[in-house]
C-alpha cells in the first residue's frame, strides 16, 4: 500500500512538471489568444453566435465554454450565444446513421450557422474528420474559425482563420492548456462586451 501510495505521489508530480513546461511554453500564445477573443466578441457583439465542437473531451471543453458563455465566467451580465454542437443527441444520431459521423457538426453548422458567426474548433490532433468537415463548411457559409490544437496544428492549420496551436504532443497537458486558453477567452469576451455596452 505504502508503495502504491508512492508510485501515485511520483505520477502526481511528473504531471505537474510536465503541466509547469507546457504552460511556460503557452505564454507565447498570448496575442493570438486575444485575436481569438477579439473574432468572438466582434460576432457577438453584432448578434451572431459562438458554436464550439469537440470530440470526447475536447467535446466537454466545447460544452463547458459555450455554458460559460450562454450562462456567465465572471461578470453578470447578459447572456452570450454559444452553442456546443453535440449536445443535440437526436440530431448527433440521425445525422450520424443518415449521413456519417463525419458529418455530425458540419451538418448542424449548414442548418443553424450565418456569415459572421464564429466556429470553435477543438482538436487535440488538429487531424479529426467530423472537425476537418466542420471548419470546410464553416469556410463556406463565410463562419469565421478558431482552431484549438496541439504542437503542429494537423490538417487545421491551414484551414482556419485563428490557430491557437498548444506547444505539446501529449493530449492531457493539450486539453490542461485548452481549458485555460478557453477561459481566458470566456474573459476577454465578457470585459469586452462590457466595454461595448453590451
Amino acid at each position: 500500500m505504502v508503495h502504491c501510495v508512492a508510485k501515485g505521489r511520483d505520477i502526481f508530480l511528473r504531471n505537474i512538471e510536465e503541466h509547469k513546461q507546457v504552460l511556460d511554453k503557452t505564454l507565447a500564445l498570448a496575442d493570438v489568444v486575444a485575436a481569438a477573443a477579439e473574432t468572438m466578441s466582434k460576432a457577438l457583439a453584432a448578434g451572431g453566435r459562438v458554436f464550439f465542437c469537440g470530440n470526447g473531451g475536447s467535446a466537454a471543453d466545447a460544452q463547458h465554454l459555450a455554458a460559460e458563455l450562454s450562462g456567465r465566467y465572471l461578470i453578470d451580465r447578459r447572456p452570450l450565444d454559444g452553442v456546443a454542437l453535440h449536445c443535440n443527441t437526436s440530431a448527433m444520431t440521425a445525422i450520424s446513421n443518415d449521413y456519417s459521423f463525419c458529418d455530425v457538426f458540419a451538418r448542424q453548422l449548414e442548418a443553424h450557422g450565418r456569415k459572421g458567426d464564429v466556429l470553435v474548433a477543438i482538436s487535440t490532433s488538429g487531424n479529426s474528420a467530423n472537425i476537418i468537415k466542420a471548419i470546410e463548411k464553416a469556410q463556406n457559409i463565410g463562419v469565421a474559425v478558431i482552431g484549438m490544437t496541439g504542437a503542429d496544428g494537423g490538417e487545421m492549420k491551414d484551414i482556419v482563420n485563428v490557430l491557437i496551436n498548444v506547444p505539446s504532443d501529449s493530449t492531457p497537458r493539450i486539453q490542461e492548456m485548452h481549458i485555460l486558453v478557453g477561459h481566458t477567452m470566456c474573459e476577454i469576451v465578457e470585459r469586452s462586451m462590457l466595454v461595448r455596452g453590451i
